[in-house]
């Protein structure tokens, strides 16, 4: 059967108008794709060439399939289930700078070159004090960046005109900031003078991102199936969902340069992305965390089981539409319309969620996730969000460590561990709840100090341990008025 490249496969060229640092399968199955996207749809003309960030990596396969790789996209789109897939184009070509150093600081001189992408983990961001400006290469993604830059400040005299747009896309807070920062730490000790700094700074856009799609990256179990499907081989196929959002915040005319509206993507462009942040940890994150101790006493195992579940699902619909998204600033238009696009992606059948591999750490997720928007939601309303209080009282009976008499493997900090272990061991309800909701070191304050709440979650807490998840539950949501999506 034949190799997938450009000589068995059509393929455009395009100019080189992007440097990519990581060839892994989230930035192939999402920034890529959006390139690619915009080529075939707005003539937006960017080849990529990619760096492998780190000395072990993948740009050998790339290299071999000429940047061509499969893209599978499975899920729930416009309310139906459809999985597609395309052949991905816009890789130009790949680039070991532990192999070839002089031909990866060679980007840096090209004129054409507008944008850097990365995507290099959360420890990429990172600064090394043993880099050097002469080694071949800098150990960090930082340092690479850094002398590439330098390069290409050199090579132009400073032109205002050949600055790049930097976007990052690990997965850190103000993630542009922090590059930036890295940068004039290497630029101040390798002593490159207060021009290129100047240069960095005027000339020169770092934008804070948030990205959102699930990856689950190389099908192996489906390979065989899906090269007999293909017809070619393809070392490279990528599994995507097909849900995406990038925000990009940074300068107004970025939305006049990525032709992303008339492609029909959806990347927001904003000068202050903190709005999103909030809305996707609180909507999707924290229903993540708010489904599963409910889901998983109620006997269910997996996401999308919980959300189709009538009764589950519907008291999911609750904790989202009735408690989180009053509780946001943006249009209500758009986080509604989030908020149904996550539904989506729990319902998304390609992919299998389990509860329990949510459940890590939940002590110090429901404290980021899930308690901001309780807190708010008395706040805004002057009443207690009911869902998101049974969900915190099913999290403490989740920490008792068993499901219908079979244990529950838990899985937190050894100290969060032995504080319940000991609690339970008491069987005492009405201090276990007491002591779980005063527990600074858990939430930040004492909750037992907010009328209502230790009463609250005492008594669903005792009707779950006494009469069943199920039952609990089933009451719970029949004095519940129904909610509407």
């Amino acid at each position: 059967m034949k190799q997938l490249n450009r000589n068995t496969v059509s393929a455009p060229t395009y100019t080189e108008r992007v440097l990519q640092f990581g060839e892994g399968n989230f930035l192939r199955a999402f920034a890529n794709w959006m390139i690619h996207e915009m080529n075939k749809k707005s003539a937006f003309d960017a080849g990529v060439v990619v760096v492998q960030p780190i000395e072990q990596g993948l740009v050998h396969l790339l290299n071999q399939q000429d940047g061509l790789y499969t893209l599978y996209l499975n899920g729930i789109k416009n309310g139906k289930v459809l999985s597609e897939h395309d052949i991905i184009d816009c890789i130009q070509r790949s680039i070991d700078p532990y192999k070839d150093f002089e031909g990866y600081l060679a980007n840096g001189e090209n004129p054409d070159l507008r944008f850097i992408i990365s995507n290099t983990t959360e420890a990429g961001i990172s600064f090394d004090p043993n880099d050097q400006l002469e080694d071949t290469p800098q150990n960090s993604f930082p340092g690479k960046l850094t002398a590439l830059l330098f390069k290409r400040f050199e090579t132009f005299n400073g032109d205002a005109e050949k600055g790049l747009i930097v976007i990052p896309c690990e997965l850190i807070d103000r993630n542009g900031d922090n590059l930036k920062r890295i940068i004039h730490k290497y630029a101040a000790q390798w002593e490159l003078g207060s021009d290129f700094k100047t240069w960095i700074d005027d000339h020169c856009v770092f934008c804070n991102t948030l990205v959102d799609r699930i990856v689950p990256g190389y099908p192996k179990d489906r390979m065989e199936t899906i090269t007999q499907e293909l017809g070619y081989t393809d070392n490279l196929v990528v599994d995507g969902e097909q849900f995406h959002l990038w925000v990009i915040e940074g300068p107004q005319f970025l939305e006049n340069l990525i032709p992303s509206k008339e492609s029909g993507l959806n990347i927001v462009f904003t000068d202050n992305m903190e709005p999103y942040r909030t809305r996707k940890v609180r909507i999707l994150n924290g229903a993540h965390t708010s489904l599963v101790p409910v889901g998983y006493l109620y006997g269910i195992d997996h996401v999308r089981e919980s959300e189709e579940d009538p009764v589950v699902g519907n008291f999911l619909q609750k904790v989202i539409f009735d408690c989180i998204c009053p509780t946001l600033d943006l249009p209500q238009d758009e986080v509604q319309q989030f908020a149904n696009d996550v539904l989506d992606r729990f319902r998304n059948p390609y992919l299998q969620h389990a509860l329990l591999s949510i459940s890590l750490n939940s002590i110090s997720k429901f404290k980021t996730r899930v308690l901001p928007s309780l807190l708010e939601y008395i706040k805004r309303k002057q009443e207690l969000p009911l869902p998101l209080l049974f969900s915190l009282a099913s999290l403490i009976a989740f920490y008792k460590g068993e499901r219908d008499g079979e244990p529950i493997l838990l899985k937190d900090d050894p100290k969060i561990l032995e504080f319940f272990k000991h609690q339970w061991a008491s069987d005492n309800l009405e201090n276990i709840v007491q002591n779980t909701l005063s527990k600074l070191e858990f939430w930040g304050q004492d909750l037992t100090q907010i009328e209502g709440v230790q009463e609250t979650v005492s008594s669903y807490l005792k009707s779950i341990i006494n009469n069943g998840m199920k039952d609990t539950l089933a009451n719970f949501m029949h004095i519940q008025k129904p909610v509407k999506s």
